[in-house]
């Protein structure tokens, strides 16, 4: 670039901003996807046990989690 010239980039709001407002859409897609994944694979309920408990993360805190997690299975009933 010359002189500070800038350049602009379709579907964004910004020139010279790659993924600008054209890409909202992505992006609130992509952080839909990872809350998804984070819910699947417990990540989710691993940190609001860390906030309920006022804990750090730590291999004693994971373990008093999954503790956690395998009594609240227990606890619920067979379906079928």
């Amino acid at each position: 670039m010359k002189d500070g010239a800038r350049t602009t980039h379709p579907g964004t709001a910004d020139p010279g901003c790659p993924g600008g407002e054209g890409s909202s859409g992505f992006r609130q897609a992509l952080r839909l996807l990872l809350a998804t994944v984070r819910e699947i694979f417990d990540e989710s309920a691993y940190q609001r046990f860390l906030i309920r408990h006022q804990l750090g993360s730590s291999r004693v805190a994971y373990a008093a989690f999954l503790r956690e997690q395998e009594t609240r299975k227990a606890r619920q009933p067979k379906c079928c």
